[in-house]
């Protein structure tokens, strides 16, 4: 038996709010973001060191190599790694060096929201690591990050969504 749903074109109460809100939101500085501390590793330490601290990490990750004074050497991602894995052609007792980008780019925590998700959409980033004018690792801002964070500052608007916001039906479903 086939459903048939009719899509309202008319957008539900609680979205121009939203809309209105949202620039507003992604002006705020990424200092207001909460995230969690970068995952470190010295320069020279292995890839499969490397790849261990990604697996503890979390989906997603990535490894920022900071020298001893905590300046951003580079940064390896799980995705350089797995792309190499795939080919089949990475000896993971090699040095960090020899997968690391070396000028990954990266924003200051008094940069706005915006450019992060600008600079995540551009560049097909999830980890941005966070400088400050010495360039010393301060941070690193992920997609997750930045859900969560506009995700917290909706509430209302998210709790109380229908599961497709723009669908009403012409009659009950049921029996």
């Amino acid at each position: 038996m086939t459903e048939t749903r009719e899509l309202t074109e008319s957008p539900q109460p609680t979205e121009p709010l939203v809309e209105r809100r949202v620039p507003s939101l992604t002006d705020e500085p990424l200092s207001v973001l909460t995230s969690r501390e970068p995952l470190r590793m010295p320069p020279g330490s292995s890839l499969a060191d490397c790849l261990r601290v990604i697996q503890r990490g979390g989906v997603g990750d990535s490894v920022f190599v900071c020298d001893t004074a905590g300046r951003l050497v580079g940064i390896l991602t799980e995705r350089d790694i797995f792309a190499r894995l795939v080919t089949g052609h990475v000896d993971l007792t090699l040095p960090v060096e020899t997968l690391l980008n070396t000028e990954p780019k990266t924003l200051r925590p008094d940069q706005t929201i915006l450019d992060a998700i600008a600079l995540m959409q551009t560049g097909k980033y999830r980890n941005i690591p966070l400088v400050d004018d010495a360039g010393m690792l301060v941070g690193v801002v992920r997609q997750n990050d930045i859900i969560r964070y506009l995700a917290e500052s909706f509430p209302e608007e998210l709790l109380n969504l229908p599961p497709r916001p723009h669908q009403s039906m012409k009659e009950p479903e049921g029996a």
